[in-house]
């Protein structure tokens, strides 16, 4: 019987160190440790399907909630099926002691668990839609108020481009100047070279 963790946070930017903090005291080994920085929309990650080949029966998985999971009401109860039925490994949630699979194998305690299970699942993919709609929401109410959206336009004067097109510059010289990588430069003299068709 091994103990594993499994870590998700959103994003890249996002800092997993409260899950880490809370799952160390355990005391799982840290090669047992699996961290994906990932949405929670589905469970094709990396370390999470990586984590499932390594459990085995009677292993026990620990998360610090739900949501680290997933974010999938469906998936969520599929998941938690795979683990606890076909795999035969039982799961703590730590911020819900109602969601520990290595109690209460009773019954009773079956159902409490699986009807905490979708009521949790349920409220982690109602908050996930909330965030998506305020981020809609937000994104439409900065572009009302004139806030530019993705990567900021490369300048590169025409009068760069004919001095390439002559052959009095390099494009190399051009490309460090204005800091532009090659398909831009292409797509710029392209772009220029139909202005004077």
């Amino acid at each position: 019987m091994n103990s594993y963790a499994y870590v998700r946070v959103s994003s890249r930017d996002q800092n997993e160190d409260r899950q880490l903090r809370a799952l160390e005291k355990i005391g799982i080994p840290i090669s047992n440790f699996y961290i994906d920085k990932q949405s929670g929309k589905d469970f094709n990650r990396p370390r999470y399907q990586k984590m499932l080949e390594a459990l085995e029966e009677n292993d026990i998985l620990y998360i610090t909630s739900i949501d680290r999971l997933g974010r999938n009401y469906e998936e969520i109860i599929e998941q938690w099926k795979i683990l606890t039925k076909e795999k035969k490994v039982d799961i703590i949630v730590l911020d819900m002691p109602l969601l520990d699979t290595t109690k209460s194998k009773d019954l009773l305690g079956t159902f409490i668990s699986d009807l905490v299970l979708q009521i949790l699942s349920y409220c982690s993919e109602s908050e996930r839609n909330s965030i998506k709609k305020r981020q809609k929401e937000g994104i439409e109410a900065a572009k009302h108020r004139g806030v530019k959206f993705g990567r900021p336009k490369k300048i590169l004067p025409e009068e760069e481009i004919e001095c390439y097109i002559d052959k009095r510059r390099k494009m190399e010289e051009i490309l460090n100047e204005y800091n532009i990588g090659k398909s831009t430069f292409y797509r710029k003299v392209k772009e220029y070279k139909k202005t004077l068709s």
